[in-house]
Protein backbone atom coordinates (compact mmCIF):
# COMPACT_ATOMS: atom_id res chain seq x y z
CA UNK A 1 0.00 0.00 0.00
CA UNK A 2 1.20 3.76 -0.45
CA UNK A 3 2.71 5.27 2.36
CA UNK A 4 0.77 8.40 3.03
CA UNK A 5 3.80 9.69 5.18
CA UNK A 6 5.86 10.65 2.27
CA UNK A 7 5.61 13.44 -0.03
CA UNK A 8 3.58 11.96 -3.40
CA UNK A 9 5.35 12.07 -6.71
CA UNK A 10 4.16 12.51 -10.24
CA UNK A 11 6.15 11.12 -12.90
CA UNK A 12 5.38 12.93 -16.39
CA UNK A 13 6.70 11.27 -19.44
CA UNK A 14 7.03 14.08 -22.36
CA UNK A 15 8.07 16.50 -19.96
CA UNK A 16 9.53 18.99 -22.32
CA UNK A 17 6.36 19.39 -24.39
CA UNK A 18 4.11 22.29 -23.55
CA UNK A 19 1.43 20.64 -21.71
CA UNK A 20 4.19 18.13 -20.02
CA UNK A 21 5.63 21.34 -18.32
CA UNK A 22 2.03 23.07 -17.13
CA UNK A 23 0.97 19.79 -15.49
CA UNK A 24 4.02 19.18 -13.68
CA UNK A 25 3.37 22.72 -12.39
CA UNK A 26 0.17 21.77 -11.44
CA UNK A 27 0.87 18.95 -9.59
CA UNK A 28 3.65 20.47 -7.85
CA UNK A 29 1.66 23.28 -6.52
CA UNK A 30 -0.72 20.26 -5.25
CA UNK A 31 2.22 19.11 -3.26
CA UNK A 32 3.87 16.38 -5.57
CA UNK A 33 6.99 15.70 -6.31
CA UNK A 34 7.98 15.85 -9.95
CA UNK A 35 9.59 13.50 -12.18
CA UNK A 36 10.16 14.59 -15.29
CA UNK A 37 10.69 12.40 -18.42
CA UNK A 38 12.16 13.14 -21.79
CA UNK A 39 14.82 12.41 -24.50
CA UNK A 40 17.75 14.77 -23.76
CA UNK A 41 16.56 15.09 -19.86
CA UNK A 42 19.77 17.23 -18.80
CA UNK A 43 18.48 19.92 -21.05
CA UNK A 44 15.72 20.75 -18.78
CA UNK A 45 17.64 22.00 -16.05
CA UNK A 46 15.87 25.61 -16.20
CA UNK A 47 12.77 23.49 -15.79
CA UNK A 48 13.67 21.55 -13.21
CA UNK A 49 14.90 24.93 -11.20
CA UNK A 50 11.47 26.59 -12.21
CA UNK A 51 9.08 23.84 -10.47
CA UNK A 52 11.20 23.43 -7.71
CA UNK A 53 11.83 27.10 -6.95
CA UNK A 54 8.28 28.13 -7.22
CA UNK A 55 6.65 25.51 -5.44
CA UNK A 56 9.21 24.39 -3.23
CA UNK A 57 9.04 20.56 -3.83
CA UNK A 58 11.94 18.04 -4.97
CA UNK A 59 12.29 17.21 -9.00
CA UNK A 60 14.46 15.25 -10.90
CA UNK A 61 15.09 14.33 -14.64
CA UNK A 62 15.11 11.15 -16.47
CA UNK A 63 15.76 10.23 -19.71
CA UNK A 64 13.20 8.78 -21.55
CA UNK A 65 12.24 7.68 -25.45
CA UNK A 66 9.21 6.22 -25.94
CA UNK A 67 10.52 4.57 -28.89
CA UNK A 68 13.16 2.89 -27.75
CA UNK A 69 10.44 0.09 -26.32
CA UNK A 70 13.62 -2.17 -25.30
CA UNK A 71 14.65 0.00 -23.06
CA UNK A 72 11.46 0.34 -20.97
CA UNK A 73 11.78 -1.70 -17.83
CA UNK A 74 15.14 -0.64 -17.10
CA UNK A 75 14.15 2.74 -17.57
CA UNK A 76 10.99 2.09 -14.40
CA UNK A 77 13.97 0.17 -12.75
CA UNK A 78 16.02 3.20 -12.72
CA UNK A 79 14.09 5.35 -10.91
CA UNK A 80 14.44 3.37 -7.99
CA UNK A 81 11.46 4.11 -6.06
CA UNK A 82 7.47 3.91 -8.21
CA UNK A 83 5.74 7.14 -8.47
CA UNK A 84 2.39 7.31 -7.21
CA UNK A 85 1.03 9.19 -10.08
CA UNK A 86 2.43 8.62 -14.01
CA UNK A 87 1.04 11.03 -16.67
CA UNK A 88 2.04 10.41 -20.42
CA UNK A 89 1.71 13.40 -22.71
CA UNK A 90 3.83 11.92 -25.28
CA UNK A 91 2.97 13.01 -28.70
CA UNK A 92 3.62 13.36 -32.54
CA UNK A 93 0.94 14.80 -34.84
CA UNK A 94 2.98 15.22 -38.22
CA UNK A 95 1.36 16.52 -41.07
CA UNK A 96 -1.13 14.21 -42.44
CA UNK A 97 -0.16 14.86 -46.33
CA UNK A 98 3.27 14.12 -45.69
CA UNK A 99 2.43 11.00 -43.32
CA UNK A 100 -0.23 9.63 -46.51
CA UNK A 101 3.00 9.64 -48.79
CA UNK A 102 6.15 8.31 -46.73
CA UNK A 103 5.44 5.03 -44.14
CA UNK A 104 8.59 5.81 -42.13
CA UNK A 105 6.64 9.37 -40.87
CA UNK A 106 3.31 7.52 -40.02
CA UNK A 107 4.96 4.58 -38.39
CA UNK A 108 6.52 7.21 -36.27
CA UNK A 109 3.29 8.83 -35.22
CA UNK A 110 1.83 5.87 -34.78
CA UNK A 111 4.42 4.50 -32.62
CA UNK A 112 4.68 8.12 -30.38
CA UNK A 113 1.17 8.43 -29.97
CA UNK A 114 -0.21 4.60 -29.15
CA UNK A 115 2.22 1.68 -29.18
CA UNK A 116 5.04 3.51 -26.95
CA UNK A 117 2.38 5.24 -24.46
CA UNK A 118 0.40 2.27 -24.15
CA UNK A 119 3.26 0.01 -23.79
CA UNK A 120 5.09 1.99 -20.80
CA UNK A 121 1.73 2.20 -19.45
CA UNK A 122 1.55 -1.17 -19.52
CA UNK A 123 4.58 -1.88 -17.41
CA UNK A 124 3.78 0.77 -15.00
CA UNK A 125 0.39 -0.92 -14.68
CA UNK A 126 1.85 -4.13 -14.06
CA UNK A 127 3.59 -2.80 -10.73
CA UNK A 128 0.83 -0.85 -9.56
CA UNK A 129 -0.97 -3.78 -9.55
CA UNK A 130 1.66 -5.79 -7.53
CA UNK A 131 2.32 -2.87 -5.19
CA UNK A 132 -1.98 -2.04 -4.98
CA UNK A 133 -2.22 1.82 -5.79
CA UNK A 134 -1.82 3.91 -7.84
CA UNK A 135 -3.16 6.92 -10.91
CA UNK A 136 -1.90 6.16 -14.88
CA UNK A 137 -3.09 9.01 -16.82
CA UNK A 138 -2.72 8.96 -20.62
CA UNK A 139 -3.33 11.82 -22.26
CA UNK A 140 -5.29 11.06 -25.95
CA UNK A 141 -7.34 13.53 -28.02
CA UNK A 142 -10.42 14.08 -29.41
CA UNK A 143 -9.03 12.87 -32.61
CA UNK A 144 -10.01 9.49 -31.68
CA UNK A 145 -13.41 9.40 -31.35
CA UNK A 146 -13.67 9.37 -34.94
CA UNK A 147 -11.83 8.63 -37.91
CA UNK A 148 -11.43 11.87 -39.99
CA UNK A 149 -9.88 12.99 -43.45
CA UNK A 150 -7.99 15.35 -42.36
CA UNK A 151 -5.92 14.01 -39.57
CA UNK A 152 -6.98 10.19 -39.81
CA UNK A 153 -3.36 8.99 -38.93
CA UNK A 154 -2.80 10.81 -35.96
CA UNK A 155 -6.81 9.96 -35.16
CA UNK A 156 -6.08 6.49 -35.47
CA UNK A 157 -3.13 6.47 -33.09
CA UNK A 158 -4.93 8.05 -30.60
CA UNK A 159 -8.17 6.25 -31.00
CA UNK A 160 -5.72 2.93 -30.03
CA UNK A 161 -4.39 4.51 -27.09
CA UNK A 162 -7.50 5.74 -26.07
CA UNK A 163 -9.27 2.30 -26.10
CA UNK A 164 -6.45 0.76 -24.44
CA UNK A 165 -6.78 3.24 -21.57
CA UNK A 166 -10.29 2.04 -21.53
CA UNK A 167 -9.49 -1.72 -21.14
CA UNK A 168 -6.91 -1.08 -18.67
CA UNK A 169 -9.20 0.86 -16.47
CA UNK A 170 -11.47 -1.94 -16.26
CA UNK A 171 -8.43 -4.48 -15.59
CA UNK A 172 -7.34 -2.28 -13.07
CA UNK A 173 -11.11 -1.41 -11.63
CA UNK A 174 -10.26 -3.77 -8.89
CA UNK A 175 -6.89 -3.86 -7.87
CA UNK A 176 -6.55 -0.21 -5.95
CA UNK A 177 -5.10 1.36 -9.49
CA UNK A 178 -7.14 4.34 -11.50
CA UNK A 179 -6.77 5.14 -15.19
CA UNK A 180 -7.63 8.48 -16.13
CA UNK A 181 -7.91 9.34 -20.11
CA UNK A 182 -7.45 12.83 -20.69
CA UNK A 183 -8.85 14.29 -24.10
CA UNK A 184 -8.01 17.96 -24.57
CA UNK A 185 -9.23 19.12 -27.96
CA UNK A 186 -7.65 22.13 -29.80
CA UNK A 187 -4.39 23.49 -27.45
CA UNK A 188 -2.32 26.31 -27.90
CA UNK A 189 0.81 24.50 -27.86
CA UNK A 190 3.84 24.54 -30.09
CA UNK A 191 2.43 21.53 -32.22
CA UNK A 192 -0.53 23.25 -33.17
CA UNK A 193 1.93 26.66 -33.71
CA UNK A 194 0.66 28.07 -36.90
CA UNK A 195 -2.74 26.03 -37.48
CA UNK A 196 -6.05 28.70 -37.28
CA UNK A 197 -8.16 27.44 -34.03
CA UNK A 198 -11.39 28.16 -32.84
CA UNK A 199 -10.64 30.32 -29.92
CA UNK A 200 -14.00 29.44 -27.95
CA UNK A 201 -12.99 25.26 -27.69
CA UNK A 202 -9.54 26.10 -27.92
CA UNK A 203 -7.62 25.40 -24.21
CA UNK A 204 -3.89 27.03 -22.92
CA UNK A 205 -1.77 24.13 -21.90
CA UNK A 206 -2.88 25.00 -18.09
CA UNK A 207 -6.51 24.29 -18.57
CA UNK A 208 -5.54 20.81 -19.23
CA UNK A 209 -2.77 20.51 -16.36
CA UNK A 210 -5.66 21.72 -14.00
CA UNK A 211 -7.96 19.46 -15.18
CA UNK A 212 -5.70 16.56 -15.08
CA UNK A 213 -4.82 17.38 -11.74
CA UNK A 214 -8.73 17.56 -10.72
CA UNK A 215 -9.12 14.07 -12.38
CA UNK A 216 -7.13 12.27 -10.49
CA UNK A 217 -8.18 13.71 -7.45
CA UNK A 218 -11.90 12.95 -7.95
CA UNK A 219 -10.49 9.78 -9.66
CA UNK A 220 -12.54 10.70 -12.88
CA UNK A 221 -12.37 8.03 -16.02
CA UNK A 222 -12.40 9.98 -18.89
CA UNK A 223 -11.96 14.06 -18.77
CA UNK A 224 -12.53 17.13 -21.59
CA UNK A 225 -10.35 19.38 -20.88
CA UNK A 226 -13.61 21.77 -22.35
CA UNK A 227 -16.99 20.35 -21.56
CA UNK A 228 -18.29 21.33 -25.06
CA UNK A 229 -15.75 18.36 -26.81
CA UNK A 230 -17.93 16.20 -25.33
CA UNK A 231 -20.86 17.30 -26.94
CA UNK A 232 -19.10 18.49 -30.57
CA UNK A 233 -17.15 14.81 -30.62
CA UNK A 234 -20.88 13.07 -29.81
CA UNK A 235 -22.32 14.93 -32.46
CA UNK A 236 -19.87 14.49 -34.74
CA UNK A 237 -19.33 10.88 -33.60
CA UNK A 238 -23.04 9.85 -34.82
CA UNK A 239 -23.25 11.31 -38.08
CA UNK A 240 -23.99 9.05 -40.73
CA UNK A 241 -21.36 7.79 -42.54
CA UNK A 242 -23.18 8.65 -46.21
CA UNK A 243 -23.12 12.47 -44.83
CA UNK A 244 -19.57 12.53 -43.11
CA UNK A 245 -17.98 11.37 -46.15
CA UNK A 246 -19.20 14.22 -47.87
CA UNK A 247 -17.86 16.45 -45.00
CA UNK A 248 -14.53 18.53 -44.96
CA UNK A 249 -13.80 17.50 -41.49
Amino acid sequence: MTDTSRQKTVLVLGGRSDIGRAIAHSFAADGYAVALAARNAANLETDKSDISLRHNVPVSLHEFDVLDTGKMEAFIDSLGVLPDVVVSVVGLMGEQAENEKDTDLSARVMRSNYEGPALILGLFANRFEERGSGTLVGVSSVAGDRGRATNYIYGSAKAGFTAFLSGLRNRLARKGVHVVTVKPGFVRTQMTEGMKLPGPITADPEEVAQATVKAVRKGKNTVYTKPVWALIMLIITHIPEAIFKKMSI
